[in-house]
């Protein structure tokens, strides 16, 4: 009702500053309509497509990401899997070499216990060929003075060297036994 009031009182004279004359009213609601129209027709579709595309790449970006953390985590898992299988590779290997160490020591001290035996058994037995050698050139030196000292003291001479080594030993293995019981 107002708005009646106002157009009657426009059309006897009357001038409103805040009401607009009519023709600005028509041409201001075309104007509305005409730009409704252009941006409901073109810019809005232009925009709701931009939307959606953006709405996509965000989403899509969301999953993108989503399974590359998926991917990054069983790439982690499976890197942790191998380096706790080296560590127990390492481990076994480490185990192996001390058994082999052990085995190498026990060899080797075997080996050097085998070695010594030998030197000690060859040392015997040339400590033993030495006694034997040394005991028959002292037997054969002892033979020849007594020969020469019984020849002295007989006044006569004792070459015949069979009678002499006959002599000397009798008198050697009765020094021997004469030894032997004396020990026991």
């Amino acid at each position: 009702m107002k708005l009646a009031a106002t157009l009657l009182a426009a059309e006897e004279g009357e001038f409103n500053p805040l009401l607009p004359h009519t023709y600005e009213l028509v041409v201001g609601i075309f104007a509305f309509l005409v730009v409704f129209f252009v941006v409901g027709r073109m810019l809005v579709p232009r925009i709701q497509k931009t939307l959606a595309e953006r709405t996509d790449a965000i989403e899509g970006g969301i999953k993108r990401a989503e399974e590359a953390q998926a991917e990054a985590q069983a790439l982690q898992k499976r890197y942790s899997e191998q380096l706790e299988e080296a560590r127990r590779d390492a481990a076994r290997l480490r185990e192996e070499a001390r058994e082999q160490a052990a085995q190498i020591k026990v060899e080797l001290r075997e080996e050097a216990q085998a070695e010594a035996r030998r030197l000690v058994e060859a040392a015997h037995t040339q400590i033993e060929a030495d006694r034997q050698a040394a005991f028959a050139q002292l037997r054969t030196e002892i033979g020849r003075l007594s020969t020469d000292l019984a020849g002295r003291i007989v006044g006569e001479s004792l070459e015949d060297e069979v009678r002499q080594s006959r002599i000397v030993d009798r008198f050697l293995d009765e020094l021997e036994s004469s030894n032997a019981q004396a020990v026991r």
